[in-house]
């Protein structure tokens, strides 16, 4: 089975996660230090790949069936994210959704880097 990084609404208490249909939690963790991170219209999060002033970024490892993969998880995922590998903190690969390449959607893109981690993104803006 595919590990799959989810760092949005498929995450644990998150109204999504449902869509994994019961798949293992396999780590909380970060990726590498090598991504920009956006909200995408503030409805989802998107990771942007870099070569320079990326970040680590928060999410959950989970071991996803392919199946479940193919015809729960991404379905529900948004045009502006296409499924690409990501780079992990401790140097591993795993399936994420990437912010779609190249761009052109007309959804506003707010980066958000800099808070790294979509629930304190969200719960910030809602303080």
């Amino acid at each position: 089975m595919p590990l799959v990084f989810l760092n949005g609404g498929a995450m644990r208490g998150e109204p999504l996660h449902h869509l994994l249909d019961g798949a293992p939690l396999v780590a909380a963790t970060t990726t590498a230090a090598k991504y920009r991170f956006y909200s995408v219209g503030g409805q989802c999060p998107a990771l942007y790949p870099v070569a320079h002033g990326g970040a680590a970024i928060a999410g959950e490892v989970y071991d996803i069936p392919l199946d479940t993969l193919r015809d729960r998880v991404l379905p529900a995922e948004p045009p502006e994210l296409e499924l690409g590998v990501i780079e992990l903190a401790d140097g591993g690969s795993a399936f994420a959704m990437l912010l779609r390449r190249p761009y052109v959607s007309h959804v506003q893109l707010l980066d958000i880097t800099d808070v790294g981690d979509w629930r304190a993104y969200r719960t910030g803006r809602a303080a």
